[in-house]
């Protein structure tokens, strides 16, 4: 040991020597936690910092994507969800957001369970107007469903 050092595991109570380890110490537990909460925080940041016409895209092509989903579960019985899937990696890679976080910070009811509720409800009401998937079919609403999504996802694709 060099002369004018303090060993800590010799017993040593030097208050002088552990007080910048305790400081380190708390430095690295607030950096800790800053580097832990930053994934949370970044959603939030990205969705606040949309205009409006690049949210209402947003919410037009979870929309899209969802009703496309529920036709093909109802009407198709596939239940993949191919579509909203292929949506949310869209938004996760573009703008680090979820789609169930578009529902959550961008829709009017700003809960998800609630978006999902009332975009149930709305197709329900539109299936109901075809008189049931065999209406929806002879009207290739398929189609018309499939061309919002479409045309939603390359407007997500032309943003900067």
């Amino acid at each position: 040991m060099k002369p004018g050092t303090i060993s800590l595991q010799s017993g040593a109570t030097d208050t002088a020597t552990r007080r910048p380890l305790r400081r380190r110490r708390r430095c690295h537990l607030w950096l800790g936690l800053l580097l832990w909460l930053t994934p949370m925080l970044v959603p939030v940041l990205a969705a606040d910092l949309l205009d409006t016409e690049t949210r209402a895209l947003l919410v037009d092509a979870v929309e899209a994507a969802f009703a496309l989903d529920r036709y093909n579960a109802r009407c198709r019985s596939d239940q993949s969800g191919r579509r909203t899937e292929n949506l949310n990696k869209a938004l996760t890679s573009r703008f680090r957001i979820t789609v169930i976080g578009v529902q959550d910070d961008l829709f009017p009811e700003r809960d998800y369970r609630s978006a999902q509720a009332r975009m149930q409800q709305q197709f329900l009401e539109q299936l109901r107007a075809f008189d049931g998937c065999a209406g929806a079919k002879v009207a290739r609403w398929r189609e018309t469903l499939g061309a919002r999504y479409d045309e939603a996802m390359a407007g997500i694709a032309a943003l900067p």
